[in-house]
């Protein structure tokens, strides 16, 4: 679990790093790169969630 979350707060930080690019500096490189993040995010907030409910039934 603790593998997963420090993935998760890997990719919240490429995710911030390149929103800022794109609304900052106007990178549109940028929106896709964060775009891409985000569905990744969706991913592992998933596994998250199911890795939660496994371990709060211990």
């Amino acid at each position: 679990m603790k593998d997963l979350v420090a993935r998760i707060n890997a990719e919240i930080e490429t995710f911030k790093t390149e929103s800022e690019s794109l609304s900052e500096k106007g990178v549109k490189a940028a929106g896709a790169r964060a775009r891409k993040s985000s569905l990744e995010l969706e991913k592992m907030f998933k596994e998250f969630r199911k890795v939660s409910i496994e371990e709060s039934k211990k």
